[in-house]
């Protein structure tokens, strides 16, 4: 699947948030003044329908998703049973590329996605090289072997403060225990703004 290429500061400023690590220190410097030669100037009150988009591609923003996929997974909780924002983050939470970051094998989400898709990540012992693999609780997740003493993934769980209760790891291998609770989620979407943007 497709992914964004682009500059991602250029991002961040845009949804004012530190949508990725590093440039966290470049927004308290500078502020959250949107991108493009009149980003500075006094910007128009922003309608009912801009906010929804906002929230809509903060979170694509986040999980590394374009926007034909990310269609295909609002359907996909639309169908499932209960509260569909809810349902959404599941769905976005389990993705393989997302579970190996909240492990700790890698310090971010492109980082992850790229030990995915170059072959480094098992799921159940199998190789499986799709990012966008939904993993299902009591699946197991390991780092290849070659990789175990990679100085990165050494530094990047060593970085890692709390795994999320939703998942166990020992060394390099981690288990789903279940699904994750909205408050072990993405705190910083508003899932209720995505749901309306696609009910319009």
């Amino acid at each position: 699947m497709a992914r964004y290429t682009g500059p991602k500061r250029r991002l961040s400023r845009r949804e004012g948030l530190a949508l990725f690590a590093k440039d966290a220190k470049s927004l308290e410097r500078k502020g959250a003044v949107p991108p493009g030669q009149h980003g500075a100037k006094r910007r128009r009150r922003i309608s009912e329908y801009g906010i929804q988009l906002r929230e809509k591609q903060k979170a694509k923003r986040i999980y590394g998703i374009l926007e034909r996929q990310f269609k295909k997974y609002v359907l996909e909780a639309n169908k499932i049973k209960g509260a569909t924002g809810l349902s959404l983050l599941q769905i976005l939470e389990t993705r393989l590329d997302n579970v190996v970051y909240k492990l700790g094998l890698s310090k971010s989400r492109a980082g992850a996605r790229q030990l995915v898709s170059h072959g480094h990540i098992q799921v159940d012992g199998q190789k499986t090289a799709i990012p966008s693999y939904k993993v299902r609780t009591g699946q197991t997740i390991a780092l290849s072997a070659k990789l175990s003493d990679n100085t990165q993934v050494k530094k990047s769980l060593e970085g890692l403060e709390t795994l999320p209760e939703w998942l166990e790891r020992q060394a390099t291998v981690g288990k789903v225990l279940r699904k994750p609770e909205r408050d072990e989620m993405e705190q910083s979407i508003d899932e209720q703004l995505i749901v309306e943007y696609y009910s319009r």
